[in-house]
């Protein structure tokens, strides 16, 4: 199974693994009580035999014997079981990633943690840069996550709220200073959460609406990011100082972005009116936060004017407000009489929530409150306030600055053809789409630029369309301009596909005084093809004059976005992976010939499939000169919560995305001459990759065994989103299949093809064109390439050919016949490649710790996928009948989701 079977925990990692025994143990006594210990003993029987059938090299029969044909409720008893181990061995990593850091900050920046903000600043310096460099460097790092409402992992809050518990009862105890009491009590909140969890179902029976999914990702930006900006600038304060002895008011360099009721490309249930909702809960929820947080600061400073001086901007601030909030005012207490600042800030809670009830009193915006904060700030630093409150209120400046009134600015997208039929339609043109881009576009010109309005027609494209531009120009006017992001057009193939974005958008109101819209327009290029014609596309557009005065009124500043997803569903990986690399190559070029800077916007997913690598080496891997202190990439599905779920992780997740882009703009790598030649060798693996997965899923009959081959059809039916797996009216076509439940599909086959088909034929037909010893150097001495082998490691390493064949039955022996030879083949050639070219004796040999991590997960991965191939052949033999089966699926998909992980 490509993994050695002595893999051992390294002396460092030790605590886990007496974390995952400790922990394990506590869940067998928890499904003894909750169900019995002979169910118990029947969950081991099981994990005994997963253990031997890896240790032994069998097949799948004997686990199979164990688990075919059990009653549904039975059966979803134990895939809860097996997941429960797993999400305990989640959490025990997670807090041992915590652990580690620990022991780093102990011993000091003698050894700083690899990737931390100390460990790039200090490459930094030892690269030959000065701190008047990184200074000025610190006013261009724009670091943007952006959460999408993709999940394939959708955590219910209430288990996420118990996972906190969890994970806080295990964080205790790190310091190794707990009395046996202590120790006690903490094990007994763990254990409460833990049968709480139990007794709570996974997920909600109902799909989730657009309102769920902004909760879900809400939490993580008021629960766990509100909590750790600042102790991010502190991180980097720290470092700054101690590697180049900078001490500076650091500028912003982190926020945050979400498509959670904006992204309406496919999705009928996003519109106006979610944009708006959203906006305004976002609005409500960080607002609800700044006012919690002045209560607490009231506690806090309660200086007296007699004890110590206050500035006079203070006390008139103090002054005006009692006239203009007089019934807060009059609510004071006596005694707090002297406090100015305790008076001050339950002024200015006051009118918070007047800004909330939208009362004239209000504040007009973040930055007449950030000015009065700023006042107390000052004040603090002028009267001996440092060490009395200072700290607390500086901590309130860096969210303020980071959150605003928004919370996370709100991208819209929608699909370019919706964009085309609305003006067909306004046109009264029926053959608008059949015409050239380039007529299309002299066309659209007067209406893009604002000289003549589009007209107005009583038609339901157009009339979405007009909300959706006047919720925008409200969005403006009521939450200021930094609560919207980028209006992005999905399947942007020509320059029309922009200006036709652009021309609804006066006649919806959205517009300034000299007919210009206010809006950020990225173009998304998505498919191999769209990714290859990109830098042609974006030379056309930028030499539009129409679009250049639009441009030029957003600062030149013109967005790309990379779509990682269905690039690799149209060409497979390597193809994707290069076309990437190419178009980013090429775009700058276009837009540095036009004078014109870029930012480049990653459309990645949660699995390395769609793009999930690793922040840092993602980074790393990058062109040259591509990021220029800009970061923007999108975060979905199970990543959200792995790299935010926890607030030490999340400030980790903040740091290693900051460190990775400093590292990469101040001193990117030199030029390579031998990049010329491998760029060649890029291109014959590309070509013949993308050829053989072509090839493979264009054969006849694909579809039906794709469909047959994997749990697509219990994917379709699962509650994971508001948005359907397809395009409204599509057939079940590939090319109108999404590229999530693409990848969902095959991971929970454990096959994970669109991870590496076609790699093997790809790395083969590249070494006998230039030979094994090129492709060894490129592994070794490129990025890009060394990023892309790791990655493709990882994802053979988390597959299985063994269930994944059981899985392939399903369809039938004509169709397995006619497609699994194929999938064994080029694995097998893929796997041989891979390990040939870097090197390695085994899948994730320069990864040890990774594939200690997944063997750890495999006992009780397996059982569930095994149980999930017999509910999923029962399930289709009864018609498909919503019922026991389909519930017992659900908890299959969800368990293997959260077990195999970079699933979707």
């Amino acid at each position: 199974m490509n993994a050695p079977r002595n893999l051992e925990f390294a002396p460092p990692d030790l605590p886990l693994r007496d974390d995952v025994r400790r922990l394990g143990a506590l869940v067998g006594r928890m499904l003894a009580e909750q169900q019995s210990p002979a169910f118990l003993e029947e969950v081991e029987r099981v994990r005994t035999t997963a253990i031997a059938r890896r240790q032994n090299g069998e097949g799948i029969d004997k686990l199979a014997a164990l688990l075919d044909g059990l009653p549904p409720q039975h059966a979803l008893a134990l895939i809860r079981a097996f997941s429960t181990y797993f999400q305990v061995v989640n959490i025990a990593e997670r807090v041992h990633r915590i652990r580690r850091r620990r022991d780093y900050q102990r011993k000091g920046g003698a050894r700083p943690q690899p990737d931390s903000l100390l460990d790039a600043l200090q490459r930094l310096r030892q690269a030959g840069v000065d701190a008047a460099e990184v200074r000025d460097w610190l006013e261009r790092i724009d670091v943007e996550p952006v959460f999408t409402a993709h999940p394939t992992e959708a955590v219910r809050r209430a288990l996420l709220e118990k996972e906190q518990i969890m994970v806080a009862a295990l964080i205790d105890g790190l310091d190794g200073q707990r009395t046996p009491g202590e120790q006690a009590a903490d094990t007994a909140r763990f254990r409460m959460a833990l049968t709480s969890a139990w007794q709570t179902a996974d997920s909600s029976p109902v799909r989730p609406t657009v309102d769920d999914e902004r909760e879900h990702v809400g939490f993580y930006l008021t629960e766990v990011l509100y909590r750790v900006i600042p102790v991010f600038y502190e991180s980097l304060e720290e470092a700054l100082g101690q590697t180049f002895g900078i001490a500076t008011e650091l500028p912003r360099m982190v926020r945050f972005g979400t498509w959670v009721g904006g992204d309406m490309d496919g999705n009928p249930n996003v519109d106006a009116g979610t944009i708006r909702a959203t906006l305004e809960a976002q609005r409500r929820a960080i607002l609800g936060r700044y006012a919690g947080e002045l209560q607490q600061l009231a506690r806090v400073l309660t200086q007296s004017i007699g004890v110590v001086g206050v500035d006079r901007q203070v006390l008139e601030r103090l002054e005006h407000y009692r006239a203009l909030l007089p019934e807060a005012a009059a609510a004071a207490r006596p005694r707090h009489a002297d406090m100015p600042y305790r008076l001050l800030l339950d002024l200015m809670r006051a009118r918070l929530q007047a800004t909330l009830d939208d009362r004239p009193e209000g504040y007009a915006g973040p930055e007449e409150f950030a000015a009065d904060v700023d006042l107390i700030r000052r004040s603090l630093e002028h009267n001996r306030g440092i060490h009395a409150g200072w700290f607390p209120v500086r901590r309130l400046v860096w969210r303020l600055r980071t959150f605003g009134f928004h919370l996370a600015r709100l991208d819209v997208r929608q699909e370019s053809g919706v964009h085309a039929r609305a003006i067909a339609a306004a046109l009264g043109d029926t053959q608008w789409e059949a015409h050239d881009p380039a007529a299309q576009a002299c066309v659209l010109a007067p209406f893009a630029g604002g000289e003549s309005v589009l007209p107005q027609v009583e038609e339901e494209g157009n009339r979405r369309l007009d909300a959706v531009f006047a919720a925008l120009a409200e969005a403006r006017r009521r939450h200021g301009p930094d609560a919207l992001g980028a209006y992005i057009i999905s399947m942007a193939r020509s320059r029309a596909d922009v200006l036709a974005g652009l021309a609804p958008a006066p006649r919806g109101g959205l517009g300034d005084g000299d007919g210009r819209v206010p809006l950020d327009v990225a173009p998304l290029f998505e498919t191999v093809d769209d990714l290859r014609h990109g830098p042609d596309t974006l030379r056309d557009l930028l030499a539009d004059p129409v679009y250049r005065q639009h441009l030029a009124a957003r600062g030149d500043m013109q967005m790309v976005m990379l779509g990682y997803s269905d690039s690799g569903k149209d060409g497979g990986i390597a193809a994707s992976r290069w076309s990437l690399q190419r178009a980013q190559v090429e775009l700058l070029q276009v837009a540095r010939e036009a004078g014109v800077r870029l930012t480049f916007f990653h459309g990645r997913g949660g699995s390395l499939s769609r793009g999930g690598s690793k922040t840092t080496r993602a980074v790393d891997a990058s062109p040259r000169g591509s990021v220029d202190g800009r970061l923007r990439v999108t975060e979905q599905g199970e990543a959200i919560h792995r790299k935010y779920g926890i607030r030490a992780l999340a400030l980790r997740s903040l740091e290693q995305a900051t460190g990775a882009v400093l590292v990469s703009s101040i001193r990117p790598r030199p030029p390579e001459p031998r990049e010329e030649l491998w760029r060649r060798v890029m291109d014959t693996v590309a070509e013949a990759s993308s050829r053989a997965y072509r090839d493979f899923v264009g054969a006849p009959r694909f579809m039906d065994y794709f469909r047959g081959a994997t749990p697509i059809d219990v994917i379709e039916r699962m509650t994971l989103g508001s948005r359907p797996s397809r395009r409204l009216g599509e057939d079940a076509a590939l090319s109108n299949l999404r590229a999530i439940p693409w990848v969902f599909a095959w991971s929970q086959a454990r096959a994970v093809i669109p991870g590496w088909f076609g790699v093997g034929s790809g790395l083969q037909a590249g070494v006998q064109a230039f030979g094994e010893d090129v492709l060894r150097e490129m592994a070794r001495d490129w990025p890009f390439f060394r990023t892309f082998l790791d990655d493709v490691s990882m994802v053979l390493a988390k597959g299985d050919m063994g269930i994944a064949e059981v899985f392939s039955r399903l369809a039938g022996e004509e169709l397995h016949a006619a497609f699994f030879p194929r999938i064994q083949h080029e694995h097998r050639l893929t796997v041989d490649w891979v390990l040939r070219i870097s090197g390695a004796a085994f899948l994730l040999e320069h990864d040890q710790r990774l594939a200690l991590s997944i063997r750890l997960r495999n006992p009780y991965v397996d059982p569930i996928s095994v149980l999930q191939v017999d509910l999923l052949r029962r399930w289709r033999a009864s018609g498909r009948e919503d019922g026991a089966l389909l519930q017992a699926l659900v908890a299959a998909v969800n368990g293997v989701s959260q077990g195999v992980q970079n699933t979707g």
